[in-house]
């Protein structure tokens, strides 16, 4: 098995949480490279690749892509990065599966996760995040039918990775009710502990 040695952040919340925010201005300030998921496979459909074609089905009707496309699309950018500081992980692991596969469980490929920062915030407050985002930049998969169900798959497949992560010791909690820069103010304060 071939493991990916390259410090490793996860940003984790809801949809709306602010995760893609707070991973550009970890990127300036740090020097790591954001990886959204999200864009990943945004660029994937907007290309038509075969991947793309794939992803869109899921994507576009709020649900989540199958584990080993996800973890597949990531390996193989992680592995086009060079001279990389590290990387903020946006959108993956969505599944304790998924984060068993990024340590190594049945999936060939180790991703590990040297850091979790969960960005803590109210339902009511990133469904009207995502609403407005979706008038700003008309991403299709931000229609009220769409954002509801993608806030449901959180609850019920992603948010169990708080506990997961606070086990192995790897969590922090950040109140993402907060401006973006008392946020970013705190994951600082964590980041600076850990790099």
């Amino acid at each position: 098995m071939k493991e990916q040695k390259v410090f490793s952040i996860v940003l984790l919340g809801a949809p709306g949480c602010g995760k893609g925010t707070q991973a550009e201005l970890m990127a300036e300030k740090y020097g790591l490279v954001p990886v959204s998921t999200g864009n990943l496979y945004r660029n994937e459909m907007s290309n038509d690749t075969e991947l793309g074609i794939k992803a869109k089905q899921f994507i576009n009707n709020g649900q989540l892509c199958p584990d080993s496309l996800t973890l597949d699309m990531l390996h193989k950018h992680l592995t086009q990065l060079t001279d990389c500081k590290g990387i903020i992980l946006d959108g993956v692991p969505r599944t304790i599966k998924q984060a068993e596969m990024l340590d190594g469980l049945g999936y060939e490929h180790k991703i590990p996760v040297s850091l979790v920062i969960y960005l803590k915030t109210e339902h009511n407050e990133v469904v009207a995040r995502i609403l407005e985002r979706a008038k700003i930049s008309h991403r299709s998969d931000d229609t009220p039918e769409v954002v509801i169900k993608r806030i449901q798959n959180y609850h019920e497949q992603t948010a169990p990775l708080i506990e997961y992560y606070t086990r192995h010791g790897k969590l922090v909690e950040v109140d993402g009710m907060k401006t973006i820069e008392e946020v970013f103010e705190s994951i600082c304060e964590i980041v600076d502990r850990h790099i």
